[in-house]
């Protein structure tokens, strides 16, 4: 793919212990419309070599240059530092010789600029004659491709298509004004965009938000909840997702991205009650963050980061494997070809149970259906957490009846997973970009889950 990949390869082999070369190329076009106007339009592409040597530490190289000499020195810099005193810890798992690809039935490259465009005017239209006075809608796509191999014997090509759309809308005026953002994206062609009924989903979310404005914000007090697959979406991510990640717990991106509150608990540690399992796949099929080796070759699978209420195990590259003493599982993303790889989430939910949905309701006296979020906040160690409600109702004696306008929970991770009692077996994904890292990495993810139920939630 690159025509210094092998080059690189043979120099490197002459002057580490270990080390990996890994190619990515990535192609990116992005439209937006803004209140009834043409916005703009941005079309990039990149491509990148990054080599990581390992002596007596580790050391890495990126370059986007195809003049050897050039390389050559920069590889040179990277050798030179992999000969200081450091840490030296790089985890071999399986090591695969692999090819993989997504498909598209309407490519990516092939979809014409002009129905981009139309998609987003439809769109606006369709906002404005449901009467939101502020709108945004932005369309994504991106073509990747790649290339890895290492001393240990990997080489991994590999070649994936992700659709990205996402809108942001108000309505109302002053106290009664409400706004929602939706971001809807899988890793496959643009046939995704016939899959979901954009139109229907914002007709439906503008009806909400006019309905929410002009709702009563319920009594303080203590109710059941019951919460919908958005919303279980973005709690496993933060405080699941997060603290899960490796390098967090052991204090390395403490400066960067918040720390866990995972770090010196013994392992498995209780986190919740037995109802509660929290899965990250790369390998869910269509996920916007597909992928089925990660961005050090290892190949990717299903991980339980939480199983029945105890910590299950983490999400790992290879580096912080290996300090652990584990085999790598599959869970080192970057962002581009000039980012190292960290520990990430791919695709992470909670698991879905035996109930029906309409048994959640079932039995509760008093409480409040949260059906999607407005607003969330976390700390910096995924503990102390705060989500508002976008859509939501009150239930009295089993039944959903009167809206209300942004009930909050504002728990911690421990008693949030702790009052769950009931699951359903129905399972939704939302898209999301993930922000980890600095430089900032970016990464396509997948959150998702069923309609859970938690028993005496206090609110204010």
């Amino acid at each position: 793919m690159n025509p210094l990949f092998d080059k690189a390869f043979e120099y490197a082999g002459k002057n580490s212990k270990w080390f990996e070369i890994r190619y990515m190329e990535r192609e990116t076009t992005r439209a937006m419309y803004r209140n009834g106007q043409f916005d703009g339009i941005d079309n990039n592409r990149e491509s990148g070599i990054a080599v990581r040597l390992l002596n007596d530490s580790i050391s890495s190289a990126y370059f986007d240059t195809t003049d050897w000499d050039a390389a050559k020195t920069i590889i040179d810099v990277a050798v030179r530092k992999s000969k200081f005193p450091g840490k030296n810890q790089i985890g071999i798992g399986r090591e695969d010789r692999a090819s993989w690809k997504i498909a598209q039935r309407k490519g990516i490259r092939d979809f014409p600029l002009e129905e981009k465009l139309q998609i987003l005017k439809d769109m606006d239209r369709i906002m404005e004659s449901e009467g939101a006075p502020m709108r945004i809608n932005e369309l994504l796509d991106k073509q990747m491709k790649g290339q890895y191999a290492n001393s240990s014997g990997s080489n991994v090509s590999w070649e994936s298509g992700r659709i990205q759309y996402f809108y942001m809308f108000g309505v109302g005026t002053g106290e009664e004004f409400e706004q929602s953002t939706g971001q809807f994206g899988a890793s496959m062609g643009y046939e995704y965009l016939d899959e979901i009924d954009l139109p229907e989903i914002v007709r439906n979310e503008i009806s909400v938000l006019k309905k929410a404005s002009q709702a009563k914000r319920p009594e303080p007090g203590t109710y059941d909840f019951v919460i919908g697959p958005e919303v279980s979406g973005i709690v496993a991510h933060e405080s699941c997702g997060h603290p899960t990640e490796y390098d967090r717990i052991i204090g390395r991106e403490g400066a960067l991205a918040g720390e866990s509150f995972l770090t010196g608990k013994e392992f498995p540690y209780r986190i919740g009650s037995e109802a509660v399992s929290i899965i990250d796949d790369p390998t869910y099929p269509g996920s916007y963050g597909y992928y089925q080796y990660d961005d050090e070759g290892v190949r990717a699978r299903k991980r339980y980061l939480y199983r029945n209420g105890m910590t299950s195990e983490f999400l790992h590259n290879r580096e912080s494997a290996a300090i652990l003493g584990v085999d790598p599982n599959g869970g080192g993303r970057s962002s581009s070809w000039d980012m190292e790889p960290l520990p990430r989430m791919s695709t992470t939910y909670i698991e879905p149970g035996n109930f029906e949905v309409d048994e959640l309701f079932e039995g509760i006296q008093r409480g409040i259906y949260m059906k999607s979020f407005t607003e969330w906040n976390i700390d910096d160690v995924r503990f102390n957490e705060k989500y508002v409600g976008k859509e939501a109702y009150l239930i009295e004696n089993g039944k959903v009846t009167d809206v209300l306008r942004r009930p909050v929970i504002e728990t911690n991770t421990i008693n949030f997973y702790s009052s769950v009692d009931a699951v359903a077996n129905d399972l939704q994904f939302h898209a999301a970009t993930c922000g980890k890292g600095d430089p900032e990495q970016g990464c396509d993810v997948w959150l998702g889950g069923p309609h859970v139920r938690l028993r005496g939630i206090r609110i204010a």
